[in-house]
């Protein structure tokens, strides 16, 4: 069955939708009916996610990439968009996938400065269009899947006005996870990581911006370009700080930073989660007067991950 064929059997608003009600009456609209669209279209999101991971074996070998990521992945983008198929998900979720990849040859198989530098350079000129190679490396195969996301991308309505803000997201991105990698170095050298706020401050890493960009200009686009993305970045930094909360002891094991390994205590940093849910609803509320859907679609992400965090996180084991 096609991509297109299944996303109308789990739209609810499709003509094609198949209808288990009884003959003459409307399906009554519960949490039940609406959990079962949501997991629907975030298993044929999974299963699109493990075929793209397929295409990149290099990339996607190691252990942590383990069946409950991808499933974890696909909730997260369903849950947050409810009514959404798999279809209008694609890009948000080829786009986190591809963050993922960036965040494990960074965090965790770059043994030197130099490769992380490369890393990012090699990131910037296939994000400006350079041609990937045809290498079998996960270097490689990162460079394609960018370059595959890329010319999707290209081919929306709404790129060349997100253009700017998409390519930047990505260097955020990259420049983020390269500081990270400095900080994590120095700490293992005995010399002081960075302060709490300068974590903060770096959230960028997370990736969650660059995510919402390229879903923003697959959804269409559109909206106060500078409301959107402040309130993307408020977001961003509650998830931050929401996922060290649930990846400490796997943070302390794997070596990595965490809010709660620098100048907080446990209290102090979800005293500031609370702040800064706060003003993230503030500054989406202002978001939603031009995209209230994607408002929501943000809002929706940032809760669901307060819930998803209080449990489990999306890594495997090593």
């Amino acid at each position: 069955m096609t991509e297109t064929a299944t996303d109308e059997l789990t739209d609810p608003h499709h003509p094609g939708r198949r209808n288990t009600a009884a003959p003459g009456a409307a399906a009554p609209v519960t949490p039940a009916l609406e959990a079962g669209t949501i997991c629907a279209v975030a298993g044929q999101a999974q299963r699109q996610m493990r075929a793209w991971a397929a295409e990149h074996p290099a990339l996607y070998e190691a252990k942590a990439f383990d069946p409950a990521l991808f499933s974890t992945l696909a909730l997260a983008a369903a849950f947050s968009g409810p009514g959404l198929t798999a279809g209008r998900l694609r890009m948000a979720n080829r786009v986190c996938l591809w963050c993922f990849g960036l965040d494990w040859l960074v965090d965790y198989t770059a043994s030197s400065r130099a490769e992380v530098a490369r890393l990012v350079r090699l990131c910037a000129d296939i994000a400006d269009g350079a041609p990937p190679g045809d290498g079998a490396s996960a270097e490689d195969e990162l460079a394609r899947f960018l370059a595959a996301v890329r010319t999707e991308l290209e081919a929306e309505p709404a790129f060349p006005a997100l253009r700017h803000v998409w390519r930047d997201e990505l260097q955020r991105v990259l420049d983020a996870m390269a500081l990270e990698w400095d900080w994590k170095a120095a700490r293992e050298r005995g010399e002081p990581g960075p302060s709490f706020e300068e974590y903060l401050a770096n959230a960028d890493n997370l990736g969650f911006s660059f995510v919402f960009a390229s879903h923003w200009i697959a959804s269409g686009g559109g909206g106060d370009v500078p409301v959107v993305r402040e309130a993307s970045r408020a977001v961003q930094r509650v998830v931050r700080l929401l996922n060290d909360l649930g990846t400490y002891e796997r943070d302390v094991q794997w070596g990595d930073l965490n809010g709660l390994l620098l100048d907080r205590t446990r209290a102090e940093v979800e005293e500031r989660i609370g702040e800064l849910t706060s003003e993230a609803r503030t500054l989406l509320r202002d978001a939603a007067e031009s995209v209230p859907d994607l408002a929501r679609y943000m809002e929706r992400q940032m809760d669901f991950c307060a819930g998803f965090y209080g449990v489990t996180d999306f890594w495997g084991t090593l």
